[in-house]
């Protein structure tokens, strides 16, 4: 819905006031499962993607609280470990983000993730499902430093012993995600016309050939929204993260919670 929603110049038969309205059209118009399509590429990146995500943040964020407030929470180390471990995360899923995004546009040209692949690297070369890197490094380094920051933040609140509490993590993900999802909307509108390089939206301001780099995007976005153009999808962007960072942080943290607990059972 997202995508859908950010396009710039949509075909008039993919044009939605609302997100609602987005879901129910999509559904009647192109069946029940079209807005989960390209789901799969991103369930296979996200693995791996996301193991070096925590692990790098929790060694990055232990070892610069101890060096900036000897042991004691830092919102400076907070935000600097998880926009490190923002660039391991990106590495490995900005291409699975180019397929689903291609795949979910309207009237998408690809039968499968294996044949939009194929396509996309015949034409376009390998650099295409890394022209939108920097720009997707651009908005997920403010993005995860706002999640991470606002996560740590609520956990002071509502956590303060910071014990293995499934609501408060539940809670503070969603709010984090909620937080920094609206924050860097703008730029995850130019992310995704550099993904999906919409050529009704490009032909309109005279640029042939592939739009790359983020400023380009930005003076693009303006050309043909102006400045609401900055933030087409935000309800969606906001709702799609909400749920998202708030299983992500319940799942790490019971997995944390278990295998800690586990091994000082080992040791004792």
């Amino acid at each position: 819905l997202q995508t859908r929603m950010q396009s710039l110049q949509p075909d008039p038969k993919a044009q939605y006031r609302s997100v609602y309205e987005a879901l129910k059209k999509i559904v009647l118009t192109e069946g029940f499962w079209r807005p989960l399509r390209g789901i799969n590429v991103t369930m296979l990146g996200a693995g791996p993607a996301h193991a070096m995500y925590f692990a790098c943040y929790e060694k990055m964020k232990k070892s610069l609280s101890d060096t900036i407030q000897h042991g004691g929470n830092s919102h400076l180390a907070n935000g600097i470990a998880g926009s490190v471990a923002t660039l391991l995360h990106d590495a490995v899923m900005n291409p699975a983000e180019v397929v689903k995004q291609r795949m979910q546009m309207f009237n998408s040209p690809y039968k499968s993730v294996l044949a939009c692949i194929r396509t996309v690297q015949k034409t376009e070369g390998f650099s295409a499902f890394y022209r939108s890197y920097t720009t997707q490094l651009t908005m997920n380094v403010p993005f995860q430093a706002i999640h991470f920051i606002t996560y740590e933040f609520m956990q002071e609140q509502i956590n303060p012993h910071r014990e293995y509490n499934p609501r408060s993590h539940i809670v503070s993900g969603a709010v984090a995600g909620a937080v920094a999802a609206a924050a860097t909307t703008p730029l995850d509108v130019c992310k995704t016309l550099l993904n999906t390089q919409e050529n009704m939206a490009l032909s309109s301001v005279n640029i042939s050939g592939h739009l790359s780099g983020m400023v380009n995007a930005f003076k693009t976005v303006y050309q043909l929204g102006g400045i609401s153009g900055y933030f087409r999808g935000v309800q969606a962007r906001v709702i799609y993260q909400m749920p998202s960072t708030a299983i992500a942080w319940s799942v790490y943290e019971f997995f944390k919670y278990f295998l800690t607990k586990h091994k000082l059972e080992k040791r004792t």
